[in-house]
């Protein structure tokens, strides 16, 4: 299929010429922005990644420094990701059945409460874990009610710029999360931190009720039909996602985290073995957040669309690399700096996240970026925990090198349909901004 963006033909009132495409991706930074109601969701989920980031650091830190165990800092972590497992696929159709905002912020709500109870002093290291895990459940139908009602606002490639202002902005609000966590936690204590850091939710509710406007669920919206049941809505999302070649090969792409994103998980152990402790361990964590922030303002702002598709396959083989650098004794500098270029090559699962909406049908986008969502963080915990198992039988650089030969292998094996296909996808993309407009 013929690339839209490629069409070297005059304007001739039905198409757009060739600048004019070129200008409306380059401003597409700016047009959003100019988006009131985007701008509530921008501030609202800057507030949610510096609170989930500050959480997660905290709360490790918090278990590794009572139990003095690698393994169960790695479950500490692990349990974050592993609420979609369980509940992922049932919880993201309450986004396409219910009106989004409300979702949202009522998500909002209850993970304020939850995070403020793992704070208590005093509670036992298995409640701590049961509480981490039930304040990541809401997170689940929060992310695709955000992704389904963001392109309700915008579309094309202002959905694309859209969601890559949103993760960058989570790249940076890892970095205060995590960075600014550590050094909190030093001088603070980890009871007071997480105590706190329930109030950025309460904020995050707030903005989205007034900066956001109500809009009925898509599904009630255009056809007046009762409401189909989660499990009915659960198992056709997963035909949708895996029965189309470009959405199962998207999916793949962005699962590929659970393995290149085992450092994050080691980072207390590998702090502890360069002699230092939860402030470089809070760098370390954010050290792939460096590099995605870096990589994602090239690639979304620099690279025209199409080629920032095609360029899919090889920045997922390129992400890989940097882990095999760990057959070598590195210092901790030299970590962070491998760990920011895994981060800046990764910076492809901004488009790869922009793609996988827009090629859904508008009805099941909530349901379809849910079930992604929830494989996502599932992949990235049960690496967690699995690496975090076998560094108290190895070593860290083992685990490390390992995890980093099975992406690499995994990515190639990617990379080569996505070659044949892209092009379609990008042509995909495109059609979202006539489907607007008529």
């Amino acid at each position: 299929m013929g690339n839209p963006s490629l069409d070297k033909s005059p304007d001739n009132g039905d198409h757009e010429s060739s600048a004019t495409q070129d200008n409306k991706w380059r401003s597409s930074y700016r047009d959003v922005m100019a988006i009131g109601e985007f701008r509530s969701m921008w501030l609202a989920h800057a507030l949610s990644m510096i609170g989930t980031n500050l959480l997660n650091i905290t709360a490790s830190v918090l278990v590794y420094q009572l139990t003095d165990s690698a393994f169960a800092a790695g479950i500490t972590l692990a349990v974050t990701f592993l609420p979609p497992i369980l509940a992922g696929p049932l919880f993201s159709g309450l986004a396409d059945i219910l009106p989004r905002r409300r979702v949202m912020v009522a998500c909002d709500v209850i993970r304020a409460v939850v995070i403020a109870s793992v704070g208590i002093p005093g509670i036992p290291v298995w409640l701590v874990w049961i509480l981490l895990f039930l304040s990541i459940l809401p997170s689940i139908p929060f992310a695709s009610a955000r992704a389904a009602l963001l392109s309700q606002i915008v579309q094309g490639e202002r959905y694309v710029a859209s969601t890559a202002i949103l993760h960058l902005t989570t790249q940076v609000g890892m970095l205060l999360g995590l960075i600014a966590g550590g050094v909190i936690v030093t001088f603070v204590g980890p009871h007071t931190t997480l105590m706190s850091t329930g109030m950025l939710f309460v904020l995050s509710a707030l903005i989205l009720r007034f900066g956001v406007r109500a809009r009925p669920t898509p599904l009630r919206e255009q056809t007046g039909e009762k409401r189909p049941g989660l499990v009915a809505m659960t198992t056709g999302g997963a035909k949708l996602v895996f029965g189309d070649p470009r959405l199962r090969t998207l999916a793949l792409l962005a699962w590929l985290a659970g393995l290149y994103s085992v450092p994050y998980g080691l980072a207390n152990p590998m702090a502890a073995e360069a002699g230092a402790g939860p402030a470089a361990a809070g760098f370390i964590m954010a050290g792939q957040a460096i590099g995605a922030l870096v990589g994602g303002l090239t690639l979304t702002r620099l690279v025209p669309p199409p080629t920032r598709i095609r360029l899919l396959g090889p920045l997922a083989v390129l992400t890989c690399v940097p882990l095999l650098l760990w057959v070598f004794q590195m210092p901790l500098w030299m970590m962070i700096t491998a760990l920011a270029l895994c981060g800046a090559a990764g910076s492809y699962q901004f488009v790869a996240n922009a793609a996988f909406v827009l090629c859904v049908p508008k009805e099941g986008r909530g349901l379809a970026f849910g079930l992604v969502a929830s494989g996502l963080q599932a992949a990235q915990g049960v690496g967690i925990l699995l690496s975090s198992y076998f560094v108290e039988i190895t070593d860290t650089s083992t685990v490390i090198v390992g995890a980093g030969l099975l992406a690499l292998l995994s990515a190639i094996a990617l990379a080569v349909p996505w070659s044949r296909m892209s092009g379609e996808v990008s042509a995909r993309m495109e059609e979202t901004e006539s489907e607007s407009a008529s």
